[in-house]
């Protein structure tokens, strides 16, 4: 007999397939009474799969008496009440390491086709504008520009080591000073924005860093600064980056994240002076994949009683 799992919302398909083919699969986003739902399965359920779009909330760890573990596809785990995890005695695990290259690949992408104006120059050649004329100049990563990285996990150390390599300065901001560490270490977001042209914002969402990078930090990076985030959309203070972009206080941004997406401001997306994507950081076949594997390990882990491959730390 299948053991039972409640699954939170849709996953990968290809992850999902694997789940639907090992246990008896609970599909919480189907039920038409959520509550009813939860109470018919809650004596069987000792294990959730949820996902970055579909967390899992206090309320609903306590309509699941004999719930053990929470199998999470994604690094940030900010979908997850993790303080209720913790207070319940419950494991959490996530997908990290396998995602970081994609993501750090994302984060240059943006940097490049913000400042050197990427989609403006394909919306130039393809509008016929080049046979009236070359396009404006650009800045340039080349003139001795100073990255700051908010949040120098994985994520922001891969993202860092392809800074140096476009010949970069990199400094960071972070709870903590990283002992190793040799980039110059800020304790607060906005004396890094002082001191930096470009911020790229790598930590994780959350509460705790909800709209951390304030109005005062972008108008400290100033009318040449550029942010880029591929963290989470509630670490800007969307409204004032909208602003400041509109009103020259900020030079350009590149974002895949943002604060209720799918649903992006059409204030927003009416500036030139920002790049934006769909949330793609890790939307590439092989880290999908191999996020999905994490998932399955981990569940697989926990029904054969050994140790859980991934735990969330």
């Amino acid at each position: 007999m299948k053991p039972d799992l409640l699954l939170m919302g849709p996953m990968f398909p290809p992850t999902q397939k694997v789940l639907e083919a090992s246990y008896t699969v609970h599909k919480v986003w189907e039920a038409p009474d959520r509550d009813a739902f939860l109470a018919s399965v809650a004596d069987r359920i000792t294990a959730v799969a949820s996902t970055g779009g579909k967390g899992i909330d206090d309320a609903t760890m306590g309509k699941l008496p004999k719930l053990k573990v929470i199998s999470h596809f994604g690094v940030g785990v900010d979908s997850v009440d993790v303080d209720a995890v913790r207070r319940r005695g419950l494991a959490l695990t996530n997908t990290p390491d396998v995602l970081t290259e994609d993501v750090a690949d994302v984060a240059l992408m943006l940097m490049l086709a913000a400042i050197r104006r990427v989609p403006q120059g394909d919306r130039y050649v393809r509008e016929g504008k080049w046979l009236k004329g070359p396009m404006p100049l650009t800045r340039s990563l080349q003139d001795g520009k100073t990255v700051g990285i908010i949040g120098l996990g994985r994520i922001g150390k891969a993202i860092a080591k392809r800074c140096e390599a476009f010949n970069l300065k990199v400094a960071y901001q972070g709870r903590n000073k990283q002992a190793g560490v040799s980039y110059p270490y800020y304790a607060d977001p906005l004396a890094l924005a002082k001191d930096v042209d470009i911020i790229v914002v790598a930590a994780p969402g959350g509460a705790e860093t909800r709209g951390m990078v304030s109005r005062a930090v972008m108008e400290a990076l100033g009318p040449d600064g550029t942010i880029v985030n591929i963290a989470r959309g509630s670490l800007i203070d969307e409204a004032a980056m909208i602003e400041c972009l509109r009103d020259g206080k900020l030079g350009a941004a590149g974002l895949d994240v943002f604060d209720k997406e799918p649903a992006v401001p059409e204030a927003l997306l009416a500036l030139d002076n920002v790049v934006v994507q769909p949330h793609v950081g890790s939307a590439t076949h092989p880290t999908r994949t191999a996020m999905g594997q994490l998932v399955i390990d981990n569940l697989a882990a926990h029904f054969a009683g050994k140790p859980l491959v991934t735990p969330h730390q």
